[in-house]
């Protein structure tokens, strides 16, 4: 098949789809690959280096768009939905449920009858979501470091630090959700000697956090998991400096669990940084922001809402990515789409086909119900 490996143009966004190696054992299997020139710049690795792989170097978006299946890291936006051909297979995070504009979005790839599959609805037989858990755990993690940032006196924040220090109290880091953002952040936050709260409502969820989190209770005494009510979220995001929504609902638009009231309530110069942003965001204040616009204050909080956090760390981001995510590319390749989806984790990650949304979650959140047809029903 012909794979077109287009370079990611959202802003400040430098993660890759394939690596090198990638391409080569697509090459290998019989398969030509077109990557357009710089395509892997941001991760550091070089055209020469995909030539040397077997790749074809091209100098136009539009010639690594002419392709059978696109692969890349991030949704396509405005200035690259022309680009896609009608019938292309796209493969790549889509977060359809997440606004108008993706609204607009899938609209679009309805259309033009693209075969949209998503990362992010991906499931393993455990129903696990493994395209989604890398980028993740690494968004949970970089949550800290932005907020450590954004606390800064400097930055407009409390003034405070990160860390254990003699004679001042330790920084309250509050975590709604322990899916995988929430367990990155509080692993990373845990290591600070911060004071950390992690927020969940799954009792379920709750056990295996307390397990996890025993060894780590055992040093330093200074990470709490807490069952979640509406009483108990109210009393604990009023007590943050550090607020991260890491809330998930898989394939949907993450709920507004963090109403205006609880955030008027919050310390001044209080951070929120809300990873669920992908998907929504998980407080009624929440809005996108971007690398180059990092932030902007709400009621004297500080709200950092980066809809690509992990592209800050471009390299580690892409081969955390492309572990997960190739060996289902290769399968599709190898194999062709409708063969594919015997695996039927892989089937859920089908959020558009024929002109049909095929993923309800997406549908209902979206208010297009009358646009979804269940996938086995086209195929």
């Amino acid at each position: 098949m012909k794979i077109g490996l287009p370079k990611e143009v959202k802003t400040k966004e430098n993660r890759v789809a394939l690596k090198p190696s990638d391409v080569n054992s697509l090459v290998t299997a019989g398969h030509q690959v077109f990557v357009e020139k710089n395509a892997g710049n941001g991760a550091g690795y070089s055209d020469s280096e995909y030539v040397k792989a077997g790749a074809t170097i091209v100098n136009t978006a539009r010639e690594a768009y002419d392709a059978e299946i696109v692969v890349k890291v991030k949704e396509p936006i405005k200035q690259e939905y022309e680009l896609l051909k009608p019938g292309t297979i796209l493969y790549t995070y889509l977060h359809l449920a997440a606004s108008e504009e993706t609204k607009e979005l899938t609209k679009m790839l309805l259309e033009k009858k693209i075969t949209g599959i998503a990362y992010e609805t991906v499931e393993n037989k455990k129903g696990e979501l493994p395209l989604l858990k890398p980028m993740s755990l690494i968004a949970g993690q970089l949550a800290i470091d932005y907020g450590a940032r954004f606390l800064q006196t400097f930055q407009g924040g409390r003034g405070l630090l990160i860390g254990e220090v003699e004679g001042a109290e330790p920084t309250h880091i509050v975590v709604l959700g322990g899916g995988n953002v929430g367990y990155g952040a509080a692993i990373k936050a845990a290591g600070t000697k911060a004071k950390v709260s992690i927020l969940d409502i799954n009792p379920e969820k709750i056990k295996w956090l307390e397990k996890e989190f025993k060894k780590i209770n055992k040093i330093y005494k200074n990470v709490e998991i807490v069952q979640s009510s509406k009483e108990k979220l109210a009393e604990y995001v009023k007590q943050a400096d550090l607020l991260v929504g890491a809330i998930l609902l898989t394939g949907g638009k993450a709920p507004k669990v963090v109403t205006k009231d609880m955030i008027k309530s919050m310390k001044e110069g209080a951070v929120i940084v809300d990873v669920a942003i992908d998907q929504g965001g998980c407080t009624e204040l929440s809005k996108s922001t971007t690398h180059e616009n990092p932030v902007y204050t709400e009621d004297g909080k500080i709200f950092c809402c980066i809809t690509n956090m992990p592209g800050s760390v471009a390299r580690t981001s892409t081969q955390a990515l492309t572990k997960q995510t190739f060996p289902y590319l290769l399968n599709l390749a190898n194999k062709g789409f409708k063969k594919s989806l015997k695996d039927k984790g892989f089937a859920k990650g089908v959020n558009t086909y024929q002109g049909f949304i095929t993923y309800s979650a997406v549908a209902e959140c979206l208010g297009m119900k009358d646009q979804y047809k269940a996938l086995e029903s086209l195929t």
